[in-house]
């Protein structure tokens, strides 16, 4: 592998992180039983399938079987034998029950060469919606009355017609994925089962800096913005926090300026008579305007997070291992554009 290989760097980044977070693995075992997997070499490993876009954990185990690189990534000498899929998929499901990704962000961000290149005055916040792994054939009434799925030949699935079927949230629920939620992204849109992750940016060099998941609702997203952007709050020194309409509410604006937190949140006129809770004081400052522009460059991160790393519909269930995985994604994709970023100060 070439000196300027970007795994190089990546790895070492993601070391010094793992290294941290010595402490926190040594809590999640008890050392009785069988031997498990690392955690940091299943970290590693996990990061090579964001990187890949490996859509399994039996295709990355096959991979991990003969290539050399993934093999010098996750520290697994040449003769090392690999792990079986349904292993290492119970490893991560234990690394999911410590939260072990938020730990991992959290981990990265602090390294003295990563910490420089943040801003801590100038943020952004958005959400998305993540599918859940789940057929609406699933979302089906709470209380059991509706139709029963009709004997089918050959194993295949039960046909069924929705068109006159009323469903909604409060009523049904998905027998699949109990935690999924049906879910319209837009007006005239198709409404699917569905979670919301959300994601705090900083606008310096755009990098993820909180990621979490939730249940859908009208005002998740809010609530979201609320919980991550109050550990960065200072009522000492103003910040902003840039926006899309989505957040353009009263009560998330005010509850913004009282943390001393200018809410830089673009203008939902589609309400009605056109009113908005972003006023003059906001918009006529320079900063307004950039921070505006600059909000968008989230929407390239939660790009990378659905298509490379494969969360546009993860073959996960509950929204505990979606925003997990989510998380995780957001760390890997910093991961992704801090060799570049870097370079750019050295």
């Amino acid at each position: 592998m070439r000196a300027d290989h970007p795994l190089r760097a990546i790895r070492q980044l993601a070391n010094e992180s793992l290294a941290a977070l010595q402490a926190d693995f040594s809590a999640l075992y008890s050392g009785m039983g069988r031997p498990l997997i690392p955690p940091e070499r299943l970290l590693r490993a996990m990061l090579l399938q964001a990187f890949y876009s490996i859509r399994s954990e039996r295709q990355l185990m096959e991979r991990l079987d003969f290539d050399l690189l993934f093999r010098w990534f996750v520290g697994l000498g040449v003769d090392d034998p690999v792990w079986d899929h349904s292993t290492f998929s119970k490893n991560r499901d234990r690394l999911i029950e410590g939260d072990e990704a938020a730990r991992f962000l959290s981990a990265l961000l602090p390294q003295p060469r990563v910490k420089r290149l943040l801003s801590s005055e100038h943020f952004s916040v958005d959400g998305t919606l993540i599918e859940a792994w789940a057929s609406m054939k699933s979302f089906k009434p709470e209380d059991g009355t509706g139709p029963g799925d009709p004997p089918t030949p050959g194993g295949r699935n039960a046909d069924a017609d929705f068109r006159s079927e009323k469903r909604s949230n409060e009523t049904h629920a998905s027998t699949t994925d109990p935690d999924a939620r049906l879910y319209r992204k837009g007006p005239g849109m198709e409404a699917k089962l569905a979670f919301l992750s959300h994601a705090l940016m900083e606008n310096h060099s755009a990098l993820l800096i909180d990621a979490c998941g939730t249940r859908v609702s009208g005002h998740a997203e809010r609530v979201a913005a609320l919980a991550m952007i109050e550990a960065h709050a200072d009522r000492s020194r103003s910040i902003t926090l840039g926006a899309d309409r989505g957040y353009d509410a009263a009560d998330f604006v005010n509850e913004r300026r009282s943390m001393n937190v200018r809410p830089h949140i673009a203008h939902n006129l589609t309400r009605a008579k056109g009113r908005s809770a972003i006023d003059g004081r906001t918009t006529r400052h320079a900063g307004y305007a950039a921070s505006q522009r600059i909000r968008k460059r989230i929407e390239e991160s939660f790009g990378w997070i659905k298509t490379v790393a494969g969360l546009e519909r993860p073959m996960v269930r509950g929204v505990d291992h979606v925003g997990w995985g989510f998380t995780f994604a957001a760390t890997a994709y910093n991961l992704v554009r801090l060799p570049k970023l870097m370079a750019r100060v050295t």
